[in-house]
């Protein structure tokens, strides 16, 4: 009897903690709102017009978004992203190569969200900061070099800002189960690694892509023309393909392409714009 009693108390008080979060409009509504195409050209310094996000291809796994209230994350932050005294608000890191993380980040960045946890545990984050909500699904990751995977050492970080959900797959080494999946929800917009092998084979992360069905796939982690052009091909039957010869991507929810497409963007690190 009192160990139902507690466990019935355990349950409470998981339920009021859950309560305490802004719950995910990602998972809570199935689908995109459908809208027509859209592209503006900015420069990471400028103001992000209202309603919409920025998205900037800055080097391997690692992007900054930025919101229109002046929030910005950069993923996979590996310590340098330019010559730039900018300071994002949030990074997120993976680590499963010191290209996706560093132990010594900038102590100015207010908030850094490691993707791992205690060995085998994985991490749950929550970051509410009103105009953006970062919260993440744990993956589990292969060893260095090969060896035995870590089960949920990778995350998959999600970024609910301005009606959009936009995934990050860090360094996805298998295909999500269905609970992952389902705890994904949608995802308007979706960074994912086409290395080929690195990460995963060129169909099984098509396949995961595909079943997503994102409004729009932004690649990264590809090594070569060959292989980003190895995954295009992969996907031009049901994507739209745009190269944009641009580093950045402004993005609505009401300016999500009508037909998914995969929106190739060139890294560049950031820089300050000279006076």
């Amino acid at each position: 009897m009192v160990r139902k009693i507690a466990f019935v108390l355990m349950l409470m008080a998981g339920a009021a903690a859950a309560q305490d979060r802004r719950p995910s409009h990602c998972i809570a509504i199935a689908d995109a709102a459908p809208g027509v195409e859209y592209v503006q050209k900015a420069a990471f310094t400028d103001p992000v017009p209202d309603f919409s996000v920025r998205l900037t291809y800055i080097d391997h796994s690692m992007f900054l978004i930025q919101t229109p209230g002046g929030l910005s994350a950069i993923t996979d932050y590996a310590g340098f992203y330019g010559v730039t005294d900018f300071v994002p608000d949030i990074v997120t890191m993976n680590h499963a190569h010191d290209s996706h993380w560093t132990a010594q980040p900038d102590p100015a960045i207010p908030h850094v969200l490691k993707g791992w946890g205690p060995y085998r545990e994985g991490i749950d984050h929550h970051l509410d900061l009103g105009e953006m909500l970062i919260r993440n699904v744990s993956t589990d990751i292969r060893g260095a070099f090969g060896g035995a995977s870590e089960p949920n050492g990778n995350s998959i970080f999600v970024f609910e800002v301005e009606g959009l959900c936009i995934g990050h797959l860090g360094h996805l080494h298998h295909e999500p189960n269905d609970a992952q999946y389902a705890a994904l929800g949608r995802l308007d917009v979706v960074m994912a690694a086409v290395d080929g092998g690195l990460t995963l084979p060129t169909p099984v992360i098509t396949r995961i892509l595909k079943r997503l069905k994102s409004s729009v796939v932004i690649p990264m982690h590809w090594f070569g023309r060959a292989t980003l052009d190895r995954f295009l091909v992969g996907m031009s039957d049901e994507f739209d393909i745009r190269r944009t010869g641009r580093s950045d991507y402004v993005v609505s929810l009401r300016s999500l392409p009508s037909r998914p497409t995969v929106i190739v963007l060139e890294p560049q690190y950031l820089r300050d714009l000279e006076d």
